[in-house]
């Protein structure tokens, strides 16, 4: 294997492997099976009382131990949120029956998203710090809260050496950090670990949140976050996310790799360049991006089978990507399927990419669209075809479009291997 600056075109990045840990499941199967049948994940914050915010409801991961996948001496030295990287990247690992140790150490690289980095380590570092002075602050507090800590982590138990990295896009990343994949997979590395996962549920990262004055205050989890509904009033934040194991076709094929879920097509990224927390109003940067991935992809509109959506359940930012979609797809946006699974799990910052990421390449294997819940009267001027319940529909192009806080806008096109 050898590495270069330039990048080979011929050579095709696919995905073969998925690690999931979100609020509504932990696995694959787990996940796909609630996302499916709608199952939400948002309920009231058991992590702490919220009682004293004016939001109280978010996408938890009750269920995940960090025991189940990690040492505890490695446990108290990294966050919660490095957690569930670690463990998502051991379920991708399984799903594409891959062994790094088997393969080139150089061969292999780890590329993932963030927004926050890990928020309950540094908010408890923090209490000692000013609770009792910076004596008690722990060593670990250096090394646990960055935003690579989560990518460092990964290639050190698993040894890859090949050019790993971190982006940070906020909701966008998890397509940004796939498209880095991509362009490294070009310069000649085997296989990427690539994906993002969040933990930004406790009391300082809430308040956070909150200043945005984005979330959702509605203390019903089926009020809460309805993305493009006419009662949009914000929306939940959530935790977890995905990892995707992202290879050269000709290492998967040589390997064997049991299945290839799709092709990473095409990518197209730009920035509104308008406020630090609003997206553009006219939607028209959001629209150039999905335009330049079709065009990266080789696709035109009318071969869009289906479309994965932001969804910010802000009623002027869905009316703004409802736009985006418009001007960027034509007259197929008028019947083309678009749907929002992160409705059941919440915004999960640079986790919600990667995690749209995973349900868009099992909908393609299973031929069938999962549901936007919470969507029963879509708002004046959102008048796609949203997918409300669970819908058959053979997929050989799929799109997935995300934003972020700070103007980013980003579309990856998937395209199915036969």
């Amino acid at each position: 294997m050898s590495y270069t600056s330039l990048p080979d075109a011929s050579r095709v990045a696919v995905i073969t492997g998925v690690g999931v840990v979100a609020p509504n499941g932990i696995g694959k199967q787990a996940w796909w099976k609630a996302t499916k049948a709608g199952a939400s994940g948002i309920a009231r914050i058991t992590r702490f009382d919220p009682s004293k915010y004016s939001t109280q409801l978010a996408g938890e991961v009750a269920d995940f131990n960090a025991d189940d996948w990690i040492e505890r001496r490695l446990q108290v030295q990294t966050d919660r949120w490095t957690h569930m990287a670690l463990a998502a990247t051991q379920m991708a690992f399984e799903d594409a029956d891959f062994d790094p140790a088997q393969f080139d150490e150089w061969s292999t690289s780890a590329i993932t998203a963030s927004s926050s980095g890990g928020n309950a380590f540094g908010q408890k570092e923090i209490q000692a710090l000013w609770g009792k002075g910076p004596k008690f602050v722990g060593a670990y507090q250096s090394i646990a809260w960055f935003y690579a800590a989560s990518t460092g982590q990964i290639s050190i138990r698993y040894g890859l050496k090949g050019p790993c990295g971190v982006v940070i896009a906020e909701g966008a990343g998890g397509l940004e950090a796939l498209q880095h994949s991509r362009r490294t997979i070009r310069r000649g590395v085997d296989t990427v670990v690539s994906g993002g996962l969040e933990a930004p549920i406790g009391p300082y990262a809430l308040t956070c949140q909150i200043s945005n004055g984005y979330l959702s205050g509605a203390s019903d989890p089926e009020h809460a976050y309805r993305p493009f509904d006419e009662r949009a009033n914000g929306y939940v934040p959530g935790e977890g996310g995905a990892i995707l194991l992202v290879e050269s076709s000709e290492r998967a094929q040589q390997r064997g790799a049991p299945q290839v879920y799709a092709e990473v097509a095409g990518y197209g990224a730009t920035n509104d360049a308008y406020h630090w927390g609003k997206p553009a109003p006219d939607g028209s940067h959001f629209a150039r991006a999905i335009s330049i991935a079709l065009e990266d992809a080789d696709v035109s509109a009318d071969e869009v089978d289906a479309v994965f959506a932001d969804a910010f359940g802000v009623p002027e930012f869905d009316a703004s990507e409802v736009a985006a979609i418009k001007s960027a797809l034509g007259q197929r946006a008028a019947t083309v399927p678009v749907t929002a699974p992160k409705s059941m799990v919440g915004r999960l910052y640079a986790g919600g990419a990667s995690l749209d990421l995973a349900a868009a390449v099992l909908a393609m294997r299973d031929g069938l669209i999962p549901p936007t819940i919470n969507l029963e009267r879509a708002a004046h001027g959102c008048d796609l075809d949203f997918v409300t319940s669970a819908r058959e529909a053979k997929l050989g192009v799929v799109l997935v479009v995300a934003r972020g806080y700070g103007g980013f806008n980003g579309a990856v096109v998937l395209r199915r291997v036969e």
